[in-house]
């Protein structure tokens, strides 16, 4: 079976994953205590959506050692 090119970082499975990640982590840390708005509940929000931005930066990015060095960051979070 030969691959269709994605042509949009939509296209990429590994992005609708982060993508139904965020969701997900949005809608689990809408249960974490109310003191905890501006600490947990901030940081785990924001590290998932860093997830899936820096795949669509990658994505954006031409050279493949500029291309791997978004994933890499994306996979480390």
């Amino acid at each position: 079976m030969q691959r269709i090119p994605a042509r949009t970082f939509q296209d990429l499975i590994v992005w609708q994953k982060a993508h139904g990640f965020v969701l997900a982590a949005y809608k689990v840390s809408k249960k974490f205590p109310r003191d905890e708005t501006y600490g947990l509940t901030s940081q785990f929000r924001r590290a998932a959506v860093s997830i899936a931005a820096n795949i669509v930066e990658g994505f954006k990015k031409k050279g493949q050692h500029d291309k791997a060095r978004f994933l890499n960051i994306a996979q480390g979070h």
